[in-house]
């Protein structure tokens, strides 16, 4: 088992006076047999009524309101995580499923569907003959290897660049730029994995890492598909890996643009300033603590 302290300050200063309408939060990380939560503690200033529920991905959603006015909204999460999926390539694929190209069951494809449907409803040229380089129709190649393929390839083609607008690029847009944030490349990845016949859906979360990629600042992004016989397994074309104990899943959407961290709307003059700082450190197992 390895623990992980994350610490995800945000601050807005606004021009004036504003009114808060309530805020959508998405800071807790999602809990299973490979990651636990140990501690948790939402500090927000001003104080604000929280109302906990589950939405239809089953994420931890918090919904924050608000009464009085303010020229300044913080917000800090503290976490200590527990991860156990230690060896993400400890998995067996059905045996129907080995070799691509497959088809999900029937049962599994009604409940795939939303996350089989195409992410951009205009055509995607670029992304149609990208996906051509990897699977030559009629041919036959292992499931897994496949998807690793397009991983590496986004890996090594896209380069990574801070984006601080909001917003998604198209996988087209993508491609045609070379360059992307990792939730842009998720996205370029769900899209190629879904003309290819994958179900996938976005992941949004933290990372440990000390490459220069996982800055301080900032929340991760990757991709998950659903493999027969192995669940949802996530893929991380950023990173160039397979999602493993580093990742801590916090939202998952059949949309990438469905689970920002933190949304929401003011009543009051236009002009606000955010900040954001994270950081994703190594927590020192209590001594006689179970591993």
């Amino acid at each position: 088992m390895k623990r992980y302290k994350i610490i995800h300050q945000t601050q807005y200063d606004f021009s004036a006076s504003v009114q808060l309408l309530p805020h959508t939060l998405r800071l807790r990380p999602r809990e299973g047999h490979d990651q636990r939560i140990e501690s948790s503690s939402l500090d927000i200033s001003p104080n604000a009524s929280l109302r906990w529920h589950r939405d239809v991905e089953s994420n931890s959603v918090c919904i924050a309101s608000f009464n009085s006015k303010v020229k300044q909204l913080n917000i800090q999460s503290d976490i200590i995580i527990q991860k156990y999926d230690l060896s993400p390539h400890d998995f067996l694929l059905e045996n129907y499923a080995v070799e691509y190209p497959f088809n999900y069951s029937v049962e599994d494809k009604i409940l795939l569907a939303p996350y089989m449907e195409q992410i951009q409803y205009i055509d995607q040229p670029m992304v149609n003959n990208w996906v051509r380089m990897f699977w030559p129709q009629g041919n036959t190649i292992q499931t897994f290897d496949l998807l690793l393929k397009l991983n590496q390839n986004i890996y090594q083609s896209i380069v990574y660049c801070k984006r601080e607008e909001e917003g998604v690029q198209s996988a087209d847009t993508t491609l045609q730029n070379k360059s992307g944030s990792c939730r842009d490349s998720a996205n370029l990845f769900m899209s190629a994995a879904r003309k290819l016949g994958f179900a996938t859906r976005f992941v949004s979360g933290y990372i440990y890492s000390n490459t220069d990629i996982a800055q301080a600042g900032s929340t991760h992004a990757w991709a998950e598909v659903f493999l027969p016989g192995a669940g949802w397994k996530g893929f991380d074309p950023t990173m160039g890996s397979i999602a493993g104990p580093e990742h801590i899943a916090v939202a998952v959407s059949r949309r990438p643009e469905a689970v920002p961290p933190i949304s929401g709307t003011f009543f009051g003059p236009p002009g606000t300033n955010m900040t954001v700082n994270v950081w994703v450190t190594d927590a020192i197992t209590p001594t006689g603590a179970p591993m």
